[in-house]
């Protein structure tokens, strides 16, 4: 934001040199934090999204930060990518651009590749941990990322990137900025296409993306329209694959779309012949709109506000090999199968308003919030084609739902300087949301004889305080102590998606978060080091069970009492001119008290699905599911004039995908590197030339980033599934941008 700020102001004089300056803070104030906060938090540099925006989304990047896990389903950073902060999963993330939150408002999930090439869109990046400040959206349970898109600069100027690499691996990227117009009006438009086959066999990535913002500044305002969003195509690979199948076959196999055909090309070990559906895709288009104001009254009040409307259509096609025709109402016989090939679709609207107002003065910085969106979306399922069945035959939908959300919060945030070295805060938020679902979801209940209905109708009342101190005894120390309390409803998948696993009738509860941090920080020219204690405690929090979908989604239950505590170190030390190193490390404890363990056991009658029974084990305290104890990432920058090379690494600790603990299902530890070597020069034609290749997983580690599991029992006799996300080895990609 400071170097848009000096662009802006190169060109403006005076007052409106003054003037604008303050009206680019203001853009990103309402869900920031400062110095001045008590909150644990990491700002992403401009240099770091550049060096990292070759073509690898935006969590490869954000894995940086401490305590924080980059996961992806193609083996290279590019197409299903996900994160984890504190060992919270993608679902309690909050996700904000410009203020407007990202998350899906039915999975809670902020899905990259639907916006692809955010690095290049975005200014500036802040990760705040724990419950952070009030934000809009989805709560925040491990932790916030705030995101703004790029200001528009005062100059003409333009870029031009081109990358390619491993596995096919390729970004085309181009951007250009109109300058300040009539000292009044500047436009700018970015196009980008991302592709790559992966590293995973078929998993191919096809990302097409775009951005258009236009703004008017006027002395004392700036209206700012812009649109971006994108295009993605991904064959699916959210399947995994067993240890088993990877000595058989290799880390690059999966089994998505596969099918057995007696002319099949392909043979697996069992001399079985097989063939894949090329057309096995997630397909999505979404389109992000905001209308932004910010607008400074005088010196001590300031106003920021956005008018925004998402539009998201996507679907997926699979081939279903051998399935029961019963479960899509083509046959009274259960016992009919056949090939298949379906569709699962949805389309979605999410609009809404917000807005903030800023007062500050020398001893005291108030500022007042509201939001309010609305969402709905229908889910639906079509059939393309059934072996065996007439196409007449297949028109209609096989399960139909619908969802309306209305999501406000209104807050009242205080930053009050109480003594020379003493800073106190304040944060009240009250977040109202409302969760309708209904129609019939896409599994057929075979206890009730017909597909699942779905009849979800819910209201929360959330009222979240955080309070906090500043001190800083000297110049170069500063201590932070916080406390919040931060509530979270179900996601869609915990109502809908839980009932082959569950008590009838039940459904699961919202769950809430007390927070508890500590840190301290010391700053000196060359040096910077930090430390931060965090305790947070759950009730009601809900964890993985083990189970998934037919998606292969996780599902969850509420466990009423479950903790993480841990401790987060940092430190950059600026060695000399030519060499900067940074480390960061954390030591976490995350566990659940008193679990009690529970599987289907289709032998037991019972109550669970309304016709079974579970198999029962008391764990006492137990790890919780993706929670590794230990993480810690490192770096070494070498510059000299415009060569530089930056090694960086990451270590992850051993996780379990239960809260069994199991060793069948387990992520072992790994480490891993990467190189990125650059050279920058300029001509007389263009501004800057940058020539580099990051070279990823330099020590050819095999490992997996991320896997699921679960279990089932039949007579007492416990049966564990575990499946995994092989990455990929060493692999190079080359950049070439060009700036003018």
């Amino acid at each position: 934001m400071a170097a848009a700020v000096t662009a802006f102001t190169a060109q403006a004089e005076g007052d409106d040199s003054l003037s604008l300056y303050h009206l680019q803070q203001i853009e990103i104030k309402g869900t920031r934090a400062t110095k001045a906060t008590p909150v644990a938090y990491d700002n992403l540099s401009a240099e770091e999204l550049t060096r990292n925006a070759y073509g690898t989304d935006m969590p490869s990047v954000l894995a940086l930060t401490p305590s924080m896990i980059a996961t992806n389903e193609t083996g290279i950073g590019i197409g299903g990518t996900s994160m984890r902060l504190r060992g919270t999963d993608a679902t309690r993330l909050n996700v904000t651009i410009n203020g407007v939150s990202m998350n899906n408002p039915d999975s809670h999930s902020m899905y990259w590749y639907d916006t692809p090439d955010l690095i290049s869109t975005v200014g500036s990046v802040q990760v705040q941990r724990g419950a952070g400040l009030s934000t809009n959206g989805t709560g925040a349970f491990g932790g916030s990322v705030s995101m703004t898109t790029a200001p528009l600069s005062s100059e003409f100027e333009g870029d031009a990137s081109l990358s390619y690499g491993s596995y096919n691996t390729q970004k085309q990227a181009v951007g250009i900025s109109s300058g300040l117009m009539g000292g009044h009006w500047a436009v700018d438009a970015r196009l980008t296409h991302i592709a790559s086959d992966g590293y995973i066999d078929r998993g191919a990535t096809d990302l097409k993306s775009y951005l258009l913002q236009g703004a008017y500044y006027n002395g004392n305002t700036v209206l700012k329209l812009l649109s971006f969003g994108g295009q993605a195509k991904t064959y699916l690979t959210y399947n995994g694959v067993t240890k088993e199948d990877m000595a058989l076959y290799g880390r690059r196999y999966h089994d998505s779309g596969q099918y057995y055909t007696s002319d099949g090309p392909f043979t697996l070990a069992d001399g079985s012949k097989v063939n894949y559906y090329d057309d096995q895709t997630d397909n999505y288009l979404q389109l992000n709109n905001q209308l932004l104001l910010s607008h400074r009254f005088n010196n001590r009040w300031s106003l920021s506000a956005a008018l925004f409307y998402t539009y998201g259509y996507g679907y997926y096609k699979q081939y279903k090999d051998d399935a029961t025709l019963f479960e899509y109402g083509l046959t009274q016989d259960d016992s009919v199968e056949a090939d298949l090939i379906r569709e699962k679709l949805m389309r979605n609207h999410l609009g809404g308003l917000q807005g903030v107002a800023n007062y500050t003065s020398d001893r005291l910085d108030l500022s007042f919030g509201a939001s309010w969106s609305y969402y709905t979306c229908p889910h639906w399922g079509e059939l393309d084609w059934v072996d065996g069945v007439a196409s007449d035959k297949l028109a209609g939908r096989w399960y139909d739902n619908d969802v309306d959300k209305h999501d406000g919060n209104l807050f009242a945030r205080a930053s009050w300087l109480a003594h020379e070295k003493v800073r106190l805060f304040a944060d009240l938020q009250y977040r109202y949301v409302s969760y309708k679902a209904w129609g019939v979801n896409d599994n057929y209940d075979w206890a009730s004889g017909g597909m699942q209905p779905i009849d979800v109708d819910k209201k929360y009342h959330f009222f979240n305080p955080r309070v906090g101190m500043m001190w800083s005894p000297s110049e170069r120390s500063s201590f932070f102590l916080s406390g919040a309390i931060a509530q979270k409803e179900p996601t869609r998948g915990d109502f809908t998606d839980r009932y082959r696993f569950a008590e009838a009738d039940s459904y699961p509860t919202s769950e809430k978060l007390y927070d508890l941090e500590l840190g301290y920080t010391y700053t000196a020219p060359r040096f910077t080091a930090g430390v931060n204690l965090y305790y947070m405690y759950y009730k009601d929090q809900l964890v993985k069970t083990g189970q998934i979908n037919d998606s292969y989604d996780a599902l969850n239950i509420n466990v009423p009492d479950s903790y993480r505590r841990g401790v987060e170190l940092s430190l950059a030390w600026k060695t000399a001119s030519w060499l900067t190193a940074t480390a960061n490390a954390t030591f976490s404890e995350n566990k659940i008290k008193n679990y009690v363990d529970q599987v289907v056991d289709y032998a037991l009658e019972g109550n669970v699905a309304g016709a079974y029974g579970y198999l029962t084990t008391e764990m006492g305290d137990t790890q919780i599911s993706y929670s590794p104890n230990v993480m810690a990432s490192w770096s070494l920058d070498l510059h000299h004039k415009g060569f530089q090379a930056v090694l960086t690494g990451r270590y992850v600790g051993e996780q379990y995908f239960t809260n069994f603990e199991n060793d069948n299902m387990r992520l072992d530890s790994y480490c891993t590197s990467d190189l990125d070597l650059s050279y920058t020069f300029s001509t007389r034609r263009a501004k800057s030339v940058r020539i580099g290749a990051t070279i990823y997983n330099l020590f050819n580690t095999s490992y997996e980033s991320n896997g699921y599991g679960w279990s089932e029992a039949y007579e007492g006799e416990r049966s564990d599934y575990a499946y995994y996300f092989p990455q990929a080895s060493l692999h190079v990609l080359a950049n070439v941008t060009i700036k003018f």
